[in-house]
């Protein structure tokens, strides 16, 4: 099956009692046995549930792989790979531009347990085969494209370089989805999924999910699964289930409607930089086209703004609502320094080129002129507001020339 054929299909048969062509929620706490210790494949919900394992087997056919474990939320997913492959002393090496909770997640508390976290610059492999070679690094985290600055690194080249050096390769597969990338074949170890984005896709949902094709690096994830129980309801599997079907369709519209966007301010006077791997200037541009079918549907752009013109920009959109989260039906803007990413200090943040002025769109699936016009109308304000202070600040520097000419 091609995937968008899977997304409907894959283990998706009709429940075979009713002849329903859509699977029914199995929201039960428990399950009633035969007798003591013998079940019908479950005994309760924490443990396993036909709803939830649906939607893992789902996920695994989508990667290419075997083996699935759903999380109540992306980052309790991350702390669960954590939980199974780091203890005090061991090694993670992760990009400088992770993801805001990843950030938190590893500095604040995974460093306070005397993990040490080493940030390294993909794009150079001599700084990545440094920081392997210096200590022995237990995990290779990456994200490709990157948040909020979709930094494109060459999944394959890091992954070599990772084994080479004994350590496992996680890949946040969230922005690009298996729709667009397939990490597995590129020599991932572990795939990540915030479900929450893309992949249940409205809004409505918090969950994540940890993939692995290898039985024995999989193990102690799904053990964590349910002896620390962070799992989603049946409930929430089954709306993702739901979303999942209209996947491939869904990623469509938002990369064309992310490539429009970049398009429409790469050009433009208010708009200082664009970060969109679709577009040719990207530095990651190539490796995007080697590694994946899709530049994604999130881009970011530094504005020629001051911070309250920043804000007034974003809060002022009229398709574009100011909210965290990306990958939903509905167009979201937002403002990494203040929401996402407001965890890392502010020195922190400008070491790692997380300016003030950086603003992140994930355009939905509206109608992309609406979304172009809503964007430009926004910008063209800016360069309104830029030129009306720069002539009050000339009037100001004749001023005393006009006053002495008695003007």
């Amino acid at each position: 099956m091609k995937l968008g054929t899977k997304v409907i299909h894959y283990a998706q048969e009709s429940e075979s009692g009713t002849g329903a062509v859509v699977a029914p929620i199995f929201q039960t706490s428990t399950f009633e046995q035969i007798a003591p210790g013998e079940n019908r494949g479950f005994d309760y919900t924490r443990t396993s549930n036909p709803t939830r394992s649906r939607l893992e087997e789902v996920l695994a056919g989508l990667e290419g792989v075997k083996h699935c474990a759903v999380y109540a939320s992306g980052i309790a997913a991350e702390n669960a790979i954590l939980q199974a492959y780091l203890q005090p002393g061991d090694r993670i090496i992760i990009p400088p531009d992770v993801y805001g909770g990843t950030h938190r997640l590893l500095y604040r508390s995974w460093q306070d347990k005397g993990v040490e976290v080493v940030a390294v610059d993909y794009s150079s492999p001599g700084k990545l085969q440094d920081a392997l070679t210096a200590a022995e690094a237990k995990l290779v985290w990456i994200e490709s494209p990157t948040n909020p600055r979709l930094l494109v690194y060459d999944i394959e080249a890091i992954a070599k370089q990772a084994h080479d050096a004994g350590a496992l390769v996680v890949v946040d597969n969230t922005f690009s989805t298996p729709i667009f990338q397939q990490p597995f074949t590129l020599g991932a170890d572990i795939v990540i999924h915030s479900v929450t984005k893309y992949l249940a896709g409205h809004s409505d949902v918090i969950q994540g999910a940890v993939l692995a094709q290898d039985a024995a690096i999989f193990e102690p994830i799904k053990f964590l699964q349910n002896a620390s129980g962070a799992v989603p309801s049946p409930f929430d599997c089954w709306l993702t289930l739901r979303g999942l079907k209209t996947l491939e369709l869904r990623l469509a519209r938002h990369a064309e409607n992310a490539q429009r966007l970049a398009e429409a301010a790469s050009s433009h006077p208010a708009v200082a930089r664009v970060y969109y791997p679709g577009l040719p200037s990207h530095p990651g541009h190539e490796v995007a086209k080697k590694q994946s079918t899709g530049f994604g549907g999130v881009l970011s752009l530094e504005l020629n703004a001051s911070a309250e013109e920043v804000r007034q920009f974003v809060s002022s959109r009229k398709y574009f609502k100011l909210a965290e989260s990306l990958g939903g039906v509905k167009s979201l803007i937002c403002h990494p320094a203040k929401m996402t990413h407001a965890a890392i200090p502010a020195e922190k943040r400008a070491e790692l080129g997380l300016a003030d002025t950086l603003v992140r769109l994930a355009p939905g699936i509206e109608t992309p002129e609406d979304l172009v016009a809503d964007l430009l109308e926004g910008l063209n304000a800016l360069s309104a507001a830029g030129r009306g202070a720069a002539d009050s600040q000339s009037v100001e520097r004749e001023r005393p020339a006009l006053v002495a000419a008695g003007v």
